[in-house]
């Protein structure tokens, strides 16, 4: 029969091996975000209205996580988009954005076709990472999130794997890490290289939030607020 010094040390050896377990969870991207699999996405729109404006482009970078926990960039897709029919094209944001919808050139595809692929590369995403749900992560989150799910439900795509009403806001995470709230100035003050004459391209604005979201996930790693403190260690040293 096992001894009580040797019980205690039964103990400690499981929960430290949870402990690694609960650490190892944490590292894991389905553990870092509650089951959420964060994707950044950017649009270019037409207007302000999600139901009447178009929407011109839009770009989608899936993020992955490595073994220590580090959050890191991973696949991209991007498209030009054909005005759905009846669409409103507001003459200040098209001058704003500079895009010409009739611009052959742009080699644009309707809603379905670029939100069926994204759709498509996202539940891959997660599947592959086990996690259960896609949150949009995109600066001004709000109308991002709006103007896909608007194109989502014109296009009749019903597996739209993007939360509902949830997203993750770099605008509102910059202010809070970073006292910058304009994605150019929250990324220069994150020395992440910014170009203004590249601003405003979906493509362009979506690569520098990814990069800008992973710095202010690792930055907060970095300072030792994750992973969080397990409650068996808590149990333990009290």
């Amino acid at each position: 029969m096992p001894t009580i010094p040797k019980l205690k040390n039964r103990i400690l050896k499981l929960r430290t091996e949870n402990q690694m377990s609960n650490q190892n969870d944490q590292n894991m991207l389905s553990g870092r975000f509650r089951g959420y699999y964060p994707v950044v996405i950017d649009v270019e729109t037409a207007g302000f209205n999600a139901r009447t404006d178009a929407l011109l482009e839009i770009a989608a970078i899936t993020l992955k996580m490595d073994e220590d926990g580090w959050l890191t960039p991973a696949n991209t897709l991007h498209f030009h988009i054909e005005p759905f029919e009846g669409a409103n094209l507001d003459p200040a944001a098209l001058a704003f954005t500079g895009i010409d919808p009739t611009n052959p050139l742009r080699g644009a595809v309707s809603e379905y076709t670029a939100l069926h692929a994204i759709f498509k590369m996202i539940r891959k995403g997660m599947k592959d990472t086990n996690c259960n749900r896609a949150i949009m992560v995109a600066h001004n989150a709000n109308f991002d999130h709006s103007f896909v799910m608007a194109a989502a439900e014109r296009a009749g795509l019903k597996r739209n794997p993007f939360h509902p009403f949830a997203t993750f806001d770099t605008a509102a995470l910059s202010g809070l890490v970073l006292g910058q709230t304009i994605l150019a100035k929250a990324c220069i003050t994150a020395e992440i290289p910014f170009d203004s004459n590249q601003a405003h391209s979906a493509l362009y604005d979506t690569d520098r939030t990814a990069l800008l979201f992973c710095e202010l996930v690792n930055r907060w790693k970095r300072l030792g607020g994750w992973p969080l403190p397990s409650t068996d260690a808590a149990s333990c040293e009290s």
